[in-house]
């Protein structure tokens, strides 16, 4: 279980038990992010619906989105910040990296996180019920960050080099039955549930393609910027009106 705190620990700002820190341990950790997003949606699940029996929706769903800033630690809105700062602009590859290393925030950082809270807040609070979307938007997107970690990184040493799991396509299928069956469940109810899972598939490989074409491969802030677009676009495609 040591693994499972190991994924806890780095995913969330959730209290997690001692455990040590070998130098694979994140590699090792991987398997259990599906978990850690199972764990954070049902939290984000069980506060929308509570928070909706005393406050109206639009109040309800900035609060709820407030929660998934704290629960995560800001960690991957620091990645699409940097992600955007870095990937946007039109530099040379060694300047974005430059860039992305950088820890102040620039226009198309604060552009990207604004419009990511915004599009985030108001689409659970156009949802009804919210909660099976916000069950299902963190589990995928930790299971795109396995699909993510398979890609070469951009700066050895980093984290991205870090998290490179170099597990096999069937490791990576067994680490999907969790999201795929939750989402058979809920999805029976709520049809749409499965072309939001598409298009947040859709938005993470958008975002690896840019990073490998601009980058050359992946860093830490690409991770980060693959949890939150796929989050954002499945939350929007899920409150489609068709």
């Amino acid at each position: 279980m040591s693994a499972f705190w190991v994924a806890l620990g780095f995913l969330t700002t959730l209290p997690v038990l001692r455990h040590d820190l070998p130098a694979d341990a994140l590699r090792r950790a991987g398997v259990w992010f599906p978990v850690v997003g199972l764990l954070l949606g049902a939290l984000l699940a069980a506060a929308a619906v509570g928070l909706r029996l005393v406050l109206p929706a639009p109040v309800a769903a900035v609060l709820v989105t407030v929660i998934w800033v704290a629960l995560t630690g800001g960690l991957h809105l620091d990645g699409l910040a940097d992600c955007c700062d870095g990937l946007l602009p039109p530099v040379a590859r060694e300047r974005r990296l430059e860039i992305m290393r950088d820890p102040r925030l620039g226009t198309f950082g604060v552009a990207g996180v604004v419009l990511a809270l915004l599009l985030k807040s108001t689409a659970i609070a156009t949802l009804a019920p919210a909660w099976p979307a916000l069950l299902l938007a963190p589990l995928w997107a930790r299971w795109l960050l396995l699909v993510a970690a398979q890609r070469p990184s951009a700066r050895p040493g980093g984290m991205g080099a870090s998290m490179s799991l170099a597990q096999s396509p069937a490791r990576l299928a067994g680490a999907a039955l969790l999201p795929l069956a939750v989402t058979a469940i809920l999805g029976a109810q709520q049809w749409l549930l499965w072309p939001a899972v598409a298009g947040a598939a859709l938005a993470a490989l958008g975002v690896l393609g840019l990073a490998q074409r601009r980058l050359g491969g992946v860093t830490g802030d690409v991770f980060g910027a693959v949890v939150e677009v796929s989050e954002v676009v499945f939350l929007c495609v899920a409150c489609v009106r068709w």
